[in-house]
This record gives C-alpha cells, structure tokens and sequence, in this order.
C-alpha cells in the first residue's frame, strides 16, 4: 500500500459520529435466549450484562449499499480500506456506571487510529474506534475496538498456534448454526462468514462457518462476571485464532485477587481468544 493511501485513510482519524437507542427488554431477552441463560431474570431495571451493548445501536443500510462480504460498504464512517477482509480483532472495554434495561442511551463514536503494518499473510491496516456510552449524560462505558483489514489468503487467517493447559474454572459452550444465525440477527450483523458456507470457505478460506468475535468475548465476559460475583470494572480481548462451526469452545479463567485472566480453547487446546478482566 502506497503512503498516498495511507495518506487517504488517515483522513479519517478523528471522524465521529452520535447515535441513541433504547435498551430494550426483549432484545435482551432474545440475547438471553440465544446464549441459553436465564431469561427471566432479564426484566426492566436490571443491570446490561457486560458487553451486551453490542447488541444496540445498530446499523442498517440498503442492499445497494452492502458489499460483497455483506459488510456494510466502506467509506462512511469507517475509512476505504482496499483490503478484501475485515476481522474483529479485539478490544478494551471500561464499565463505569450499570445501565437499566429500558433506559434511553446515547453512544459517541470516534475513528482514533489508521495504522498499516506488514504480517505474515500480507498486508494489514488496524483502524481503531472510540465507543462512549452515556445515560442521563454520565459515561456508563468506555471502549475501544480494533478491527483488522488483512488481503485475502487460501486457508483462512494466518494465526498462532498458543496452547494453555485447562484453567482453574472452566465451562463449555457449542455453538450451532442456530445459534450462529440468532446472534448474527441480534447484531444485524451480515458478515457472510457466518452464514454462508460456499462463501466461507471459497472466498476467505475457512473450514467452515466463522464463531462471531464478539460473541467469543461476550461469553468470557459473562464467564468472569459468575466467577467473580461481581460487576466487571474493565475486560480487554484479543482474538487469536477464528473459532469455526463443529469445534466446542472451552471457557478458561485463572483468578488472582481480583484480577482474572481468560481464554477460549478449542478442543485441541489452541487458544481462540484472550481476555484479562478486573473488579
């Protein structure tokens, strides 16, 4: 990628956007459904389990405005990244303040960084994007997300292979094609990976249908809230290696004080997420 280009993308750091949504009981109980928790205890007033914000504020755009991948287009407000793939790569997250159930919230987004870097498959442009969420005008959550723009590559993702033993707690969760398609509905989230099979495997190279990234994280994120007994006060994420439809995931967490440290397994061991959460 020439520096013209970069010059082109880094127009957009800085760029921001406001959007509002209400935080609906039965979006979260359909979220409580897809991940086979309690549905009941999901009422007006409760407190959002954590990263369950991803499930608001959604974007929908005409199908004259999708790209091939079922992204939405690029250009808006994230930058034009040339590069045929994007993957949710990771993230920190701050939990300042609880949100109700049925509060009316306001999220500010802002593009912080556009940075390309050379990796083992190729090219590679890491953009990252500020996420503010208030209620009542005090900021309830803080996060940064990072998405990764990588050129397409036979076989998948290039990724390392990081092997850990069992963790001290550890709990299991298999994800089917059902639960692949409630949690894309959930998020409006058209990334064909998750869904299209033929798409999958012939365009962008994996085995099989893609686990959502965010997903992975919002299971560790609910794993270390039952741990600990207690709200999170931050959880950052990082993604290893895809997770793909037939492999059962194994949550992990090794605790210290008041600090945990997570990751999914997949059944050989490989580490496909990992998380450091605190209280």
């Amino acid at each position: 990628m020439s520096a013209v280009d970069m010059n082109l993308l880094r127009d957009w750091i800085g760029r921001s956007t406001i959007d509002r949504d209400v935080l609906s009981v039965r979006h979260a109980r359909l979220m409580a459904a897809t991940l086979g928790t309690d549905i009941e205890s999901v009422e007006l007033g409760t407190p959002l389990p954590p990263l369950w914000h991803w499930i608001y504020f959604l974007e929908g755009v005409p199908p004259s405005r999708l790209g091939h991948d079922g992204h939405a287009e690029r250009g808006g407000f994230l930058p034009p990244v040339p590069l045929p793939n994007r993957m949710w790569a990771g993230g920190r997250v701050s939990f300042h303040l609880p949100l109700p159930l049925g509060a009316t919230v306001e999220k500010h987004s802002k593009v912080l960084s556009v940075e390309h870097k050379q990796g083992r498959s190729g090219e590679l442009v890491f953009v990252t994007v500020q996420h503010r969420i208030l209620h009542a005008d005090q900021l309830a959550i803080s996060e940064e997300h990072d998405i990764v723009y990588k050129e397409a590559s036979p076989g998948g993702p290039v990724a390392r292979n990081v092997t850990r033993a069992p963790g001290e707690h550890c709990e299991q969760f298999v994800a089917n094609t059902t639960t692949l398609f409630r949690y894309s509905a959930l998020t409006f989230n058209g990334h064909r990976i998750h869904y299209d099979q033929d798409y999958c495997r012939n365009v962008e190279g994996y085995s099989d249908l893609v686990i959502h990234g965010p997903l992975n994280a919002t299971l560790l994120a609910g794993f270390a809230r039952r741990i600990a007994g207690k709200p999170l006060r931050t959880f950052d994420y990082r993604g290893v290696r895809p997770a793909t439809l037939g492999n059962a995931l194994t949550l992990n967490a090794e605790r210290e004080g008041d600090h945990l440290t997570l990751w999914t397994a997949l059944p050989d061991e490989r580490t496909s997420m990992q998380a450091n959460a605190t209280f």
